[in-house]
């Protein structure tokens, strides 16, 4: 298999709180499967909540075939059960957003020193106050495009400008994939939607144990397990074994 990173990002769409606990969760259960079948995992950027839960994250997973493993992940995906802070035992329905992108080289997109105007902050924590006192968190911006990226993992300034550079060659191959017709950000928006509950490609009940892939008509058993990193049964029905 050919061995390619995949770039992810995980967002809440609807369901406040829960839709960013969500988030969390199935990013753990990406970075547990992950690690089980020995590939790559790095954090890029993220803002957490004081919950516990994620604004937005985005990591990259690096390995043999890892984009073709897990770009069918892309789309809505969609909860339902009962959050912690429900004191009625009402059963809540939200969503989180999940994008995937192939890693891009620099043989495949050059970038041009000159177009890129770069900002440095200090890295945020929950609640948004800053966790660093130097200025290590990086926003870039490609001025020909617009198209603004940041990073923000509590390394190094350079360490994060090099990530948030592999984040913006990334998205720019992805757009002129998309000028040539071969898909890339028009994929990206039909993965992401509105993240309304009404798209959805997979929905997790965990009060009938169950996740339902709606593309391919298949459910599994034993939510927990499969959230805590056991997602072959998932990955195979994919990929026909």
């Amino acid at each position: 298999m050919e061995s390619s990173s995949a770039i992810i990002e995980i967002r809440p769409g609807t369901g406040g709180d829960e839709s960013s606990l969500f988030s969390a969760e199935l990013f753990k259960a990406y970075r547990n499967y992950s690690v089980k079948k020995g590939f790559g995992f790095t954090v890029l950027d993220s803002s957490p909540t004081s919950l516990g839960g994620f604004k937005h994250v985005v990591f990259e997973i690096s390995g043999n075939g890892v984009f073709d493993l897990f770009k069918n992940e892309g789309g809505v995906h969609r909860v339902q059960r009962v959050p912690k802070t429900e004191k009625g035992g009402r059963v809540h329905t939200s969503t989180i957003s999940v994008a995937v992108i192939k890693k891009a080289t620099e043989k495949d997109v050059q970038i041009n020193p000159a177009d890129l105007r770069i900002e440095f902050f200090r890295s945020s924590g929950p609640g948004g106050q800053n966790v660093n006192k130097r200025e290590t968190a990086v926003r870039i911006i490609h001025v020909p495009t617009g198209t603004v990226v940041t990073a923000q993992t509590e390394r190094g300034q350079e360490s994060n400008k090099q990530f948030a550079i592999s984040i913006l060659r990334s998205k720019i191959l992805e757009e002129t994939r998309k000028k040539e017709g071969i898909k890339a950000q028009e994929e990206r928006r039909s993965q992401i939607g509105s993240a309304d509950r009404s798209e959805k490609i997979r929905t997790y009940n965990f009060p009938q144990d169950r996740i339902t892939d709606h593309r391919i008509k298949k459910s599994w058993s034993r939510i927990e397990k499969i959230m805590d990193g056991n997602m072959d049964p998932i990955f195979e029905a994919f990929s026909g074994k």
